[in-house]
């Protein structure tokens, strides 16, 4: 169903897929990166795979290229799903596709900050370690995840990744307080296309991978 998140004197346009179990415990909070909007295939692919195996989605647009703005915005969504009485949620995830997936991590990071328990975990998609060719800004747009604390994380990333380089990744990873693990896509770009594999097949690897880490973590 669609619904508007309030956000300041606006709204943000959202999407709430709704499992048809009728005890909802598990909600996740999903978002585009800099380019495409809650529409993007891999987005609706993912909220109707978490919704089949009982799990709440809530997906939103918001199209500003300021990682502050883009934060508040995924606040105005946990605030709007977390006073949504017809469910009782007690385990909250955030997820984002790459630029999402920063402003995830620093949200994740804000309210842990202020309430042990506040969400259960981030899902990262194509997290954007540094700019195509700039490794070296890799350990400023890591800070948010080295500081991290009691907030688990799953990476999921292509190998081929112009914009997270595998080794770097890793060695972010190693670095982090909390406990955190990454699903490689082999061969996967930016936008995890795999030459030589079908969209669909690609989606359902990643798809089965985040659910599986959730439903872990709850």
């Amino acid at each position: 169903e669609e619904v508007s998140i309030p956000f300041g004197t606006k709204v943000l346009d959202a999407v709430l897929t709704v499992p048809e179990a009728e005890a909802v415990r598990t909600g996740l909070i999903l978002t585009h990166g800099a380019g495409g909007d809650m529409n993007l295939k891999a987005l609706r692919s993912l909220a109707s795979s978490t919704a089949a195996s009982g799990v709440l989605c809530l997906r939103f647009t918001c199209k500003s290229l300021n990682l502050a703005y883009r934060v508040r915005a995924f606040q105005a969504a946990y605030d709007y799903l977390k006073t949504q009485e017809k469910f009782t949620l007690s385990n909250v995830f955030l997820a984002g596709r790459s630029m999402g997936a920063r402003a995830a991590v620093a949200l994740g990071r804000q309210l842990g900050a202020v309430e042990e328990g506040a969400i259960q975990g981030l899902v990262c998609l194509s997290f954007p370690l540094h700019p195509p060719g700039q490794t070296q800004t890799h350990v400023k747009r890591s800070e948010d995840l080295r500081t991290l604390s009691d907030v688990p994380v799953f990476f999921v990333s292509g190998t081929a990744d112009n914009m997270c380089e595998r080794k770097l990744l890793e060695s972010v990873v190693e670095q982090m307080k909390t406990s955190s693990s990454v699903h490689w896509v082999e061969g996967g770009s930016h936008g995890l296309a795999v030459k030589g594999r079908t969209e669909e097949s690609v989606l359902d690897e990643v798809n089965s991978r985040i659910i599986t880490w959730i439903l872990e973590h709850v």
